[in-house]
């Protein structure tokens, strides 16, 4: 369902966000939508991978045949491709990557005391992950483990650590065909730099080989840098367990001072967390006439904030300008990625204040509040006062709060879900043997205008759940899920029979909430526990994985990640590749014989579910269990 030109009805499957556009329309405010259609027609070179400005002999345009044919460097269709998508990838292990490394200097700072306000939430986790990586802590107190831990996963971001600490996670027949294919990720900042190397001219000029690259690169990321920022997050803030929560629109008050988190770092949103409870600032609030500080979540800073406080959960990528069109923020705060910088315009026309907080994230008219491990305690009382001075300029007239907030039952950590199953997984693998549950898909990631909002993540969701398929989410899934009442208990009734016996038993939803966009970690480490139980390596399992609606370079690297890691992989759009059929069937067909994986491409959610299914049904038959 591909939003046509000039469509202005029908763009989202929410009543929230549908009342929402017609206000932005009434107060004359321009959206994501508006902007997508300003945008079109597409350049089409653009769109398939075709335009190369990387050297000033160009730019230059690329067709397969005619006097086009080549670059001024002699660069073909094939390499301009594989030479786009590449740095495509390494830009979103380095995002998703840097997150980690922020993470890991908080667990510094607090080793050797100089974070103020922060602390090891989880002593447990970071006392086992330190014997997992073969870390004596025998004698040591919490912040020498802490030094200890940090000194080890700093070595992950280079490329003279001897191999990812995370490495051994992987069961041995995957990392075996690594090896033989020259794609073991080594160091984060080392395959990510020599992406870049490779895609300069007169470097690597086949378009295999630097897909190739573009898998170790991508697989840093997801057995590196996104798995130290997982594992960090639970050690620094607390490790996820289920809990209620709420989400919609309709989570905002109008009687209160609302703060949107906003972002993906949580450290940020765990100060903001904590100041909104101080009682003089609470004083305040109430002297500037709310009743209280509501807080609520956007995106994955929200899915953080969500999973381990509960905070309720505003809205997804393609609900962030529509927050602030309710009238009803006073304030959102930002850390980096998937801010779009219209935001900043768009909180204006409200008295939204709009406050940045990373020194990597600078938005133009923004009020920057930088946040650092030693002042950030102090930030965040300042940040929850400008709220409560904009709401005191809040314009009653412009407030619209629509919707009601819907239940839903979040913050499913793997070491959730294994001690729902009594600590071990052999439960869960029982139940895909006798075919209760048939096997498992992970729905991932963002929302693109370019597809009608939320409609692939809940109709494929339902499709999968029908047919006794478990589906895990995380990201800008998580608000879809939610408010479609898939992230609650009772939606067991919507799910196959053998499906809903389970999770009736077991009192959990048919789809499972595991985090913010990093998260997907989480799932790729299931995947290997599973596979590591049964004897078989991950491609064996009768696993798939979708980022129905996508549409970042994050995405990108965690669906390559996937795949090279074994999960076949459905994307609702394509990547900027087919303007190359050489990437392109390597990509649709031929990584199924390099890795034992592949992506599919299909914008229809029911088309996109029958493609899983039979996945998994080939999978359950190879393994010798029934169909």
């Amino acid at each position: 369902m591909l939003i046509e030109r000039g469509a202005t009805k029908g763009l989202t499957i929410w009543d929230d966000a549908e009342a929402m556009i017609a206000k932005a329309e009434r107060d004359d405010v321009t959206t994501v939508w508006n902007r997508l259609n300003a945008q079109r027609p597409a350049c089409t070179f653009c769109k398939t991978g075709l335009t190369c400005n990387k050297c000033v002999m160009g730019p230059c345009r690329i067709k397969a045949d005619g006097k086009r044919s080549l670059g001024v460097c002699g660069a073909d269709a094939d390499l301009t491709v594989a030479r786009n998508f590449g740095r495509f990838v390494a830009a979103g292990s380095a995002s998703h990557s840097d997150h980690g490394r922020d993470l890991l200097e908080t667990l510094e700072a607090v080793a050797t005391g100089e974070a103020n306000g922060y602390a090891i939430r989880d002593e447990a986790k970071l006392a086992r992950i330190c014997g997992e990586l073969g870390i004596d802590v025998a004698g040591l107190d919490v912040r020498a483990q802490a030094a200890a831990l940090a000194d080890r996963l700093f070595r992950d971001f280079s490329s003279r650590s001897g191999g990812l600490a995370f490495l051994p996670r992987v069961p041995r027949a995957r990392r075996a065909l690594w090896e033989k294919l020259g794609i073991t990720p080594r160091g984060v900042d080392r395959e990510v730099g020599e992406m870049m190397h490779r895609t300069h001219m007169g470097v690597d000029s086949d378009a295999t080989s630097l897909c190739l690259h573009a898998a170790r690169t991508a697989l840093s990321d997801g057995w590196g840098g996104s798995m130290i920022a997982t594992e960090l997050s639970d050690i620094l803030f607390g490790t996820p367990a289920p809990r209620r929560s709420t989400v919609s629109l309709g989570v905002l008050r109008a009687d209160q001072v609302n703060i949107l988190v906003h972002g993906h770092s949580p450290i940020v949103s765990e100060m903001i967390v904590a100041a909104a409870k101080d009682e003089a600032l609470l004083a305040k609030a109430r002297e500037a006439g709310a009743t209280g500080i509501n807080l609520a979540g956007l995106c994955c800073t929200g899915n953080e904030v969500l999973m381990r406080k509960g905070i309720p959960m505003a809205g997804n990528h393609l609900m962030t300008e529509l927050a602030i069109v309710t009238g009803a923020a006073d304030c959102i705060v930002v850390d980096y990625q998937c801010v779009m910088p219209s935001l900043v315009q768009v909180a204006s026309c409200y008295q939204t204040e709009f406050v940045s907080t990373s020194d990597k994230a600078h938005f133009t008219g923004a009020t920057h509040v930088e946040f650092n491990v030693r002042n950030a305690r102090e930030q965040a009382a300042r940040v929850v006062e400008l709220a409560i001075a904009a709401f005191a300029r809040r314009d009653p007239h412009k407030v619209e709060v629509p919707g009601r907030p819907v239940d839903m039952l979040t913050g499913f950590s793997n070491e959730a879900i294994l001690g729902a199953l009594g600590g071990t997984p052999a439960p869960l693998i029982d139940a895909i043997k006798a075919g209760a549950v048939r096997g498992a898909a992970a729905i991932v990631g963002c929302n693109n205008p370019r597809l009608k909002h939320d409609y692939c993540h809940v109709n494929l969701a339902k499709e999968l759940i029908k047919r006794d398929v478990l589906v895990l989410i995380t990201g800008c899934a998580t608000v879809a899920m939610g408010k479609a009442g898939l992230l609650v208990p009772e939606a067991a009734d919507l799910a196959g029979p053998g499906l809903s016996t389970v999770c009736k038993a077991l009192g959990i939803p048919p789809v499972l909430h595991v985090g913010s966009c990093v998260d997907n970690s989480r799932i790729m480490q299931l995947c290997a526990v599973l596979a590591d139980a049964l004897g078989v390596d991950i491609s064996a399992l009768p696993v798939a994985a979708s980022a129905p609606e996508w549409y970042s370079e994050k995405a990108a690297a965690i669906g390559l990640y996937a795949v090279a890691s074994g999960v076949a992989t459905h994307l609702g759009l394509p990547p900027h590749i087919t303007g190359s059929a050489t990437v392109t069937n390597l990509a649709l067909e031929g990584l199924e014989d390099v890795v034992g994986a592949h992506f599919w491409v299909e914008p229809d959610p029911f088309k996109a579910a029958e493609l899983m299914d039979a996945r998994i049904s080939k999978k359950r038959v190879a393994l010798g269990l029934s169909r």
